[in-house]
């Protein structure tokens, strides 16, 4: 017979006097990533690798620490790398739809913004200035008497050419005309009517001959008002030349080493000149009132044109960016070009193209939560777009879906350099690993952070470093080394291993965090081993209700569980039952009937369509392990039904298989089992007992409701022996344990725990395939045996015993 465990292979304690301090506040801050050498390693070689496509995806579980140490370990590398450059928007002058971007040294963007504002307010007042002067105002003068004379000359020769021939001028509002004279006075059309008709003829054609020198007199005044335009036009240029050279000057002296710059300031030079009238306008009419075109350019103000938009400005602190988005949309990532509403139509120029993430993070590292970025309309295809082109395009999402074309901005893309991390689950990876080839070519870098380090000295002491981290983070309470101790155990439970700490932070930091107000409100200093177990046993209260109300149940036999006695066929079986993040062990009585027939193992549940694929085939296990265990020269002649008494929702999961087969074998040998005892562990064919999940959650589950109907010491868990190591039972189990109220039996084989079971030797195999009479494999394998007879027996006697049956198969045939 086996023995039960002892108290101390039940759970791994964590002695206070190990730790090598009081209290967690004379550790030193932790300020590297915990205890995930692997995720480590890969985090930095995808970030020194520098070919195009090592972007890097992060997995591992939820509250694992990943934002925290990647954001922790992103800072320090950034650190190291060179500040990227700063980058605006300037107008473009040949196409104000396509911004030009400038590319600036860290730190100059700002400047020269500050430079082009200050450029424009000096030209804002000296353009106007250098046209108010006397010498302009007597040289445009001159030019405009010049012309006033020669068109008076002009005029006045074509009025004596026009006499001569018997015309004469006559000014209208929209010119000159020709009118007939007749001694000295202009012609009436009623009296040039009352001509001969040779002197009308003569008239007529010299009329020809005088519209030919006026139309000749209009095309030499033009000539000359065209002339004059150029010389005022010249004399415009050279005083707006002289205006705005030195000023443009003084700023291309600062940019020596910028060719873009240098260009961009010569064609604001180009433009202010062509564009002159814009800065000697008055904005005010002449008696005083608002100007209408000076209203609508509200919120336009056409000196926008020389202005610089910095869409990128580095820090001052030196190295390269770490941003972190938590909403990566389409605008947020690529940027977007906003619009003002100007009497009832949009209007946008390049001051409302905003950066977006990737701009921000160019040169640097960008870190986005993938679920969240999967989750945004068009992001995830316009990510992947961009790093394969590796430049940043600011454009509308969904522009190729619109029903009516819009007019926006283009800006000039900017070129990319920048490290993606994404941050996710494994099954999230591993389904766009299988289902997106681009995802293979552009993050080709895995970084997997575990749920589980070894428990070691070094291992817990990097914990309380990480604890005492987040208390002078948030301005916790220290722990004195007795609550380090029980959050190390409760870590190793949350493993579910005693030789594993789990890296859940996140959970452990709650506890922390509570058991730190618990300390408050019991006037402690620090925080204690008590507060901790308060915190835990208080968390727990919150969420099992339900396991509660199923305790009731049991205990007033509403849900049938024997803790007492005997009976064949039935067993103790214990399902896990998952709520939220809490979980708990429910007894479930299992059934077994045996009886004659070829139908096998009938699998009620799955007969039922309630029982789940890995249910389904550790029953069909069982059929293979009787009939290899006892009949191999004999037909299995057997029909069995299981059953998980009141059981309502679909079983799965292989942990019931000893259970089931424990039943069929007691319902074979007619041997009772005793209901003290619940087991949980998977079988295979040969026999043997293989681990299974949620041990410590099973046997807590049988041990509340025996504790509730009261212990007797003859109470147990029999659980696979590979099992023990990931034991981390509650403190109130293993003390019952070490007081002999209850037991837990550690099992290798089906023959140990039948054994155990039954009260009875299981019995070994025989050289000539039999086991001892008596004992409960005998008993099973004879049982098998008469059925293999009794059918045999059965399908000889039928045919000669039945004559009606003979009469119906000849008329059949």
């Amino acid at each position: 017979m086996i023995s039960p465990l002892t108290p101390d292979a039940l759970r791994k304690i964590c002695p206070p006097e190990s730790l090598p301090f009081e209290a967690t506040d004379e550790l030193k801050p932790l300020d590297e990533v915990v205890a995930q050498d692997r995720a480590v390693e890969a985090i930095t070689f995808g970030v020194g690798i520098r070919c195009e496509g090592f972007n890097l995806f992060v997995l591992g579980p939820a509250g694992a620490g990943k934002m925290t140490a990647i954001k922790r370990f992103l800072a320090s590398e950034a650190a190291k790398l060179p500040t990227p450059p700063d980058w605006c928007y300037v107008n473009n002058f040949v196409d104000p739809q396509r911004p030009r971007a400038l590319c600036l040294p860290p730190g100059r963007a700002r400047v020269l913004q500050a430079d082009c504002e200050r450029l424009l307010a000096e030209l804002k007042t000296g353009v106007p200035r250098a046209f108010e002067s006397e010498a302009y105002e007597q040289n445009r003068q001159t030019i405009l008497e010049e012309l006033q004379k020669q068109t008076s000359d002009e005029l006045e020769a074509l009025r004596k050419r026009a006499d001569a021939l018997g015309f004469g001028l006559a000014k209208t509002a929209s010119g000159f005309m020709i009118v007939p004279m007749l001694r000295g006075k202009p012609l009436k059309p009623e009296g040039f009517e009352g001509l001969d008709e040779e002197i009308k003829q003569q008239v007529g054609l010299r009329m020809e001959e005088v519209q030919k020198d006026l139309a000749a007199t209009r095309r030499r005044i033009r000539d000359l008002e065209r002339e004059a335009k150029n010389r005022l036009d010249g004399i415009d240029r050279e005083v707006a030349t002289s205006a705005v050279d030195h000023l443009i000057e003084e700023v291309k002296d600062n940019y020596a080493d910028h060719a873009a710059v240098q260009a961009h300031l010569e064609a604001i030079r180009e433009d202010v000149i062509a564009n002159v009238d814009l800065f000697r306008r008055d904005q005010t009419g002449a008696q005083g009132q608002p100007d209408p075109t000076a209203m609508l350019r509200q919120g336009m103000d056409p000196f926008d044109r020389y202005r610089v938009n910095v869409l990128i400005e580095q820090g001052e602190n030196g190295g390269a960016p770490v941003v972190v988005e938590p909403h990566p949309t389409c605008q947020s990532l690529l940027g977007r070009v906003e619009h003002q509403v100007q009497m009832g139509a949009l209007y946008t120029n390049f001051l409302m193209a905003k950066a977006g993430a990737l701009h921000r993070a160019n040169g640097g590292f960008l870190v986005l939560e993938a679920m969240e970025l999967l989750k945004q309309f068009f992001a995830w295809d316009q990510l992947k777009r961009t790093l394969k082109h590796r430049r940043i395009r600011i454009e509308e999402p969904g522009e190729q879906f619109r029903l009516y074309s819009t007019v926006t901005l283009e800006p000039e893309p900017i070129p990319l350099n920048v490290k993606v991390v994404l941050i996710g689950s494994p099954w999230l990876y591993y389904l766009l690993h299988g289902y997106d080839p681009e995802f293979q070519e552009l993050f080709k870098v895995q970084a997997e952070f575990s749920d589980r380090v070894t428990r070691t000295p070094d291992t817990i002491l990097t914990f309380a470093r990480l604890l005492s981290t987040c208390c002078g983070a948030e301005g916790l309470k220290s722990f004195d080394r007795g609550a380090v101790a029980k959050l190390v155990e409760h870590s190793s439970r949350l493993a579910e291993d005693q030789d594993k700490l789990a890296t859940t932070f996140s959970h452990l930091l709650d506890v922390a965090r509570e058991a730190c107000f618990r300390a408050g409100r019991n006037g402690h200093q620090r925080v204690t081993a008590e507060d901790v177990r308060t915190a835990i046993s208080a968390k727990i209260r919150r969420a099992n209700r339900l396991e509660e109300l199923l305790q009731e149940l049991v205990l007033d036999r509403t849900l049938l569980v024997d803790t007492e006695g005997a009976v064949v066929g039935q067993v103790n079986g214990i399902a896990v039952i998952q709520l939220g993040e809490y979980h708990f062990g429910k007894p479930s009585r299992i059934t077994a009937r045996a009886f004659l027939g070829r139908g096998g193992i009938i699998d009620i549940e799955r007969e039922a369509r309630m029982g789940g694929r890995i249910h389904s085939k550790g029953v069909l296990i069982l059929s293979g392990y009787l009939g290899g265990r006892y009949v191999q020269q004999t037909p299995l002649a057997l029909s069995a039904s299981l059953a998980f008494e009141q059981v309502y929702e679909e079983v799965e999961g292989d942990s019931a298989s000893s259970a089931e087969l424990y039943a069929i074998l007691s319902s074979l040998s007619g041997l009772p089992i005793k209901q003290g005892f619940a087991v949980t562990g998977s079988v295979n064919q040969r026999g043997e007992v293989q681990a299974i999940g949620a041990v410590n959650a099973k046997i807590e589950g049988f041990f509340d409701v025996c504790r509730a109907r009261g212990l007797t010491g003859e109470q147990g868990v029999l659980i696979p022996a590979s099992n023990v190591r990931h034991l981390m039972l509650r403190e109130d189990v293993v003390e019952a344990v070490a007081a002999g109220q209850f037991q837990i039996f550690p099992v290798h084989t089906i023959d140990e725990g039948i054994a155990l079971l039954a009260g009875r030797e299981a019995g070994d195999c025989g050289p000539e395939g039999t086991f001892p009479d008596g004992s409960v494999n005998g008993l099973v394998q004879g049982r098998l045996r008469e059925m293999a007879e009794q059918a045999r027996a059965y399908a000889g006697e039928t045919p000669a015993a039945s004559p009606a049956a003979d009469r119906h198969d000849a008329e059949v045939g």
